[in-house]
């Protein structure tokens, strides 16, 4: 298996823990934050509505852009966004962080699935596609 596929596995399943490992952790968040359970279901709600705007927005602005860059900078601005709800001293910090991590999530399955087809031989462009999104179905 080509270095980089285990590569976007593994950046799968990092954006797939951070996108389910808050619903179980939500009652603890709202009470560290001092907000109601519904307010900390915006950090689920707002994930949920960046990484529609942003598989849209940047897949679009990136197109024209080579590939493995633009998977570097995706997983970049995902750490940023990570690194700032894991130091938020508050809950928009927090909402703020996750949006950030969120804009990435699309955008990476996309232009991922294109780079690991380009990884391996013809005929093993499907598996190499359903490894990289191995690393989702594992996070869940």
């Amino acid at each position: 298996m080509p270095s980089g596929l285990l590569a976007l596995a593994l950046g799968g399943f990092g954006i797939g823990l951070t996108e389910f490992l808050i619903a179980g952790l939500l009652p603890q968040v709202a009470s560290s934050f001092a907000v109601s359970e519904a307010a900390a279901g915006w950090l689920i709600s707002g994930y949920a509505l960046s990484v529609a705007v942003g598989a849209i927005a940047l897949t679009a602005a990136t197109a024209r852009l080579p590939r493995k860059q633009v998977l570097v900078g995706l997983v970049a601005l995902f750490v940023v966004g990570n690194l700032l709800s894991a130091i938020a001293p508050n809950y928009p910090v927090m909402l703020l962080g996750r949006i950030v991590a969120a804009l990435c999530h699309g955008s990476f399955f996309g232009i991922g699935s294109l780079v690991a087809r380009g990884l391996v031989a013809p005929e093993k462009k499907s598996q190499a596609v359903a490894i990289m999104f191995a690393g989702l179905t594992v996070a869940n």
